[in-house]
This record gives C-alpha cells, structure tokens and sequence, in this order.
C-alpha cells in the first residue's frame, strides 16, 4: 500500500469518524419522535441553510452535474439554472408558509402528517398515499447515493465496489441510527461546509495549473464534439443545437424543489422565522456558488485529466471527474495526499449528507405515518422511535441491493427519483399554501396523478426494444408530471365540495400569523 494511499485513508477514517462521534453524541438526547424528525424545531439559521443545501445536492453536485459537462459541454448546464431557479423559488415563497402552516395543523411532524392534518383527513388516505410515494422513490433516491459512495470508494481505493458499497451504508446507517434528526442536520452543516470549501478550490489550483491560455486549445485536442466552441456554448450539447424540449426539461428540475420531503423538513424544523430570514440569504449563495463551480469543474477537468479522457481510454466513468481531478492534483502533482484526502471527503460529504436524510424521511414516513397514524394509533413514544430506528435499517439494506449495480448511473437514478417526488408533492404543497379552495379530493388526485405520470413516463416499457415514453419523447417526466398534478388538483377541486369553514380559518391564521 503506497504512503499516499495511507494518508488519504487516515483523512477518510478520521471524517467517518467524526461522524459517527456526532450520532453517538444526540443518541443520549433523542427521547421522542419529534426529537429524532425534527430536533424539537430548534435548528438556527446556519444549521437549517447549510444542511437543507447539502441534503439536497448529493452525490450529484460533485458527481452527476460535473460528469455530464465533462462528457457532452455546458448544454448541460441548463440543469443547474433550472435548479437556482428553483432553489430561490422554495426559499422564498415556500419556507415561511410551511413552517407556519405546519405548526397551526396540529403541529405536522412530517409533510404526509402536514397534507393530512392541513385537509383534515379523517379516513387518512392522504397520509397513506404520500407515505407510499415516500418510501418508492426515496429507496431508489437513497440507493443513487449509495452508488456514488460506492464509486467512489472502488475508484480513490482500488477496491471492490461491493465493498466500497458496503464501507460507505455501513457508516451513513450507523449515526443516522443513532442520533436522528439533530446528528443529521449537524453532520449536514459541517458536509454543507466541506462540499463549499472543496467545489470553490480545486477548479481554481486545476485552472492555475493548467494555465489560463492553455484551457481552451486543450479542449479542442480532447476531442470534445463540435471543437472548444460548442463545448463551451450553453445553447449547444454534444456539438449540436439544443432543442426547446430540451431546454424545458433541463429548467423543469426547479419544479423539484418544492416537492422534497427531505427538504421540507428542514423548513419545519427551524427555530423561528428570524433565523428562517437568516438561512435563506445563507442557503441562495451557497448555491449559486456550488452550482456554477461544480459546471467548472467539469471543464476544467477536461483541460487539466487531458490526455486520459474518462469513460474512453479508461474504465472509469466521466462521473468521476471530481475525485479524478483531486487524485492527479493532490495526491500525483503537489503530493499533499492528506489535503488531497480531505476534499475527497467533500465527495463523500455530499453523498452522506442526502443519505441520511432520506433514510430519515422515509423512517418518519413508515414509524410516524404508517405505524402510528394507521396501524397502531396508540403506539407509545418509545415504540415510534424504535420502528423508526428499524425501519432506517431495513430502508438502507434494501437501497443497498438496488445500488448493487456498479453500472448504474447517479444522475439516472436521481432524475427517477426527484421527478417522482416533484411531480407528486410539488404541486399540492403550493396550492395548499396559497390557495383556499383546494380540498383533499383535489389534493389526493393531484398526488396518485403526479406520482403515476412520473411511473408510466419513466418506467414503462410502451415502445419496441422497451423504450419507454420519456426516452422516445426526450421531455422530462417532472416537466409532464408537474401540469397534470397541478391540472387534476384544481380540476378535481372546483368540482367537488369546497373546504369546511373550520379548514378556511385555518388558513387564515396561517396567513396572519405573526413572526417570532
């Protein structure tokens, strides 16, 4: 084993297990449900920014969005556009109403408790079709994390990918277990930092050590389609015009945002709406910033990898740009192995960080929704936190035989997933907060439509050769799953009856609510 191998494990060994020190350390405080999903809604402003942030991104910022540049030019950029967008939007016209909201409905602990408790379900059919629509597509999200933990373990460490597979769930289960929501959203703070620290640095080393003039001419050697022009040019992919579908379903991703549960979560959690002020200035620039150096990344380690090109004269995929880059520039040219080994962990810090939370999420929608709201009302506090405990386990086992795959693609497998939850949540979370007229038909159509679209689009095999919808058409299931979701809810809510009185004051406290 080479010494620089030994320093950049001793970097991974020492941030794994500060991790796992932050889980043990809120094992001991996390007494009740509400404790282990929503800390006791105490997050502070940094805390609730930093971690909703670095949930979110995942793998993908440092894996899926700099590969896709890498391989086909800034055309795919427009993803990232579509998601600042869609960042902003959520911050500023979602956060504040949620969190109200979820307090003045019986103090929701979880978005299907919120939908349930906004609509005054009482036969709970919205607790239990949001729940279902949880726990699909937050498998198939947490198993894209598990992938990218797993590439990147085989790639930096030579190993097996089954075991690098096994390493990285083994340590993202174990302080989720253990600490819950506060473990979580701390250890998100801190990934949330790491990430930011390591998307801003490396490009510039990479770009100074390439040489300004020299960036371009080496990207019309690597054989980019279309020369360095093309490459470069956000209106083209791939050495060709992009298309306004394309467009569309690259800018549709924003639509994603405020149908993330994980996400959601954070909002309702945060202490008062002063720090809520305070997280979304913190939570805009971060990413702003980590969006745009992320594209960078991608092209700058097309310059600086040249002559390897990744997924061509090698076996490893253009997804792993990022930790190639930071291989050749820490560990091959400046020989800092352990700096080099710490950035390495902004890679992990962000496939950890959204891990956990979806492991979380998916916990609260089994333990809080599923066990306690149907199957057993009277389920004691105790007995919730132990279902919800278990339930990360079995979550996490099953994500993993998903992820057993060492073919499958991070940014396919989160595509899937965010449109899943979009086009289901999206559209019924809004209109909850800014209409008085939906009503829990509506908002039960606008979830079984959205979330089947999504299903039917991405999933079924309708054409020859299996193809299915959204490959033959090139449109994204969330842009379609969006419209129709929001389409079946006020459709199905202006023709049915309008809220009860008790339900339209409820909104109105909402509404007046004062800040704290």
């Amino acid at each position: 084993m080479s010494g620089s191998i030994v320093w950049i494990m001793l970097a991974f060994a020492a941030y794994m297990l500060l991790m796992i020190v932050i889980g043990a350390r809120y094992a001991g405080k996390t007494k009740t449900s509400e404790d282990f999903f929503l800390g006791g809604r105490n997050l502070n402003g940094w805390v609730a920014a930093l971690s909703a942030q670095a949930s979110d991104m995942s793998g993908w910022l440092l894996m899926g969005l700099p590969g896709s540049v890498y391989a086909f030019g800034t055309g795919q950029a427009w993803i990232a556009v579509g998601l600042f967008i869609g960042t902003v939007c959520n911050w500023l016209f979602v956060s504040s109403r949620l969190r109200r909201y979820t307090i003045c409905a019986n103090n929701s602990l979880t978005l299907p408790a919120y939908l349930e408790n906004r609509f005054h379900d009482k036969k709970r059919v919205l607790l239990l079709a949001s729940s279902i629509v949880i726990v699909i597509f937050f498998l198939v999200y947490t198993a894209s994390a598990l992938t990218a933990g797993g590439k990147l373990f085989a790639s930096v460490f030579g190993i097996d990918y089954t075991l690098a597979l096994t390493i990285g769930a083994i340590v993202i289960l174990v302080y989720t277990f253990l600490g819950g929501f506060m473990a979580v959203c701390l250890t998100d703070f801190i990934q949330g930092m790491l990430m930011l620290v390591g998307v801003l640095i490396v490009p510039v080393i990479a770009y100074c050590m390439v040489g300004p003039g020299n960036v371009i001419d080496i990207l019309g050697d690597s054989g980019v389609a279309g020369g360095a022009s093309s490459f470069l040019n956000i209106m083209e992919d791939s050495g060709s015009k992009v298309s306004l579908i394309y467009i569309i379903s690259q800018l549709a991703w924003g639509f994603g945002y405020c149908g993330m549960p994980h996400i959601l979560v954070r909002f309702m959690a945060v202490s008062n709406e002063k720090e809520l002020k305070k997280s979304k200035v913190i939570a805009i620039i971060w990413v702003a910033l980590s969006l745009s150096f992320a594209v960078l990344i991608g092209i700058i380690g097309r310059a600086f990898l040249y002559p390897t090109i990744l997924g061509e004269t090698t076996d490893i995929s253009a997804e792993n740009v990022f930790i190639e880059l930071i291989t050749k520039l820490f560990v091959n040219e400046l020989h800092w192995p352990f700096i080099g080994g710490l950035f390495l962990c902004g890679v992990l810090a962000a496939i950890m960080s959204t891990a956990d939370s979806q492991l979380l999420v998916t916990a609260s929608a089994v333990a809080e929704d599923l066990f306690k709201g149907i199957f057993k009302k009277d389920a004691k506090e105790k007995t919730v936190l132990t279902v919800s405990r278990v339930t990360v386990v079995v979550v996490a086992i099953l994500a993993y035989m998903i992820a057993l795959n060492p073919n499958s693609s991070v940014m396919g497998l989160v595509s899937n997933a965010w449109a899943g939850f979009g086009s289901a949540f999206g559209p019924i979370i809004l209109l909850s907060l800014y209409w008085k007229r939906v009503n829990l038909p509506g908002a039960l159509a606008g979830i079984v439509s959205g979330a089947a679209t999504v299903l039917i689009w991405d999933y079924l095999p309708i054409f020859e050769g299996g193809v299915t919808l959204g490959t033959k058409t090139g449109l994204y299931s969330l842009a379609l799953g969006f419209v129709i979701s929001m389409a079946f809810i006020i459709i199905v809510s202006l023709l049915t009856k309008k809220p009860s009185d008790e339900i339209l004051q409820e909104f109105d406290k909402m509404k007046n609510m004062s800040e704290e």
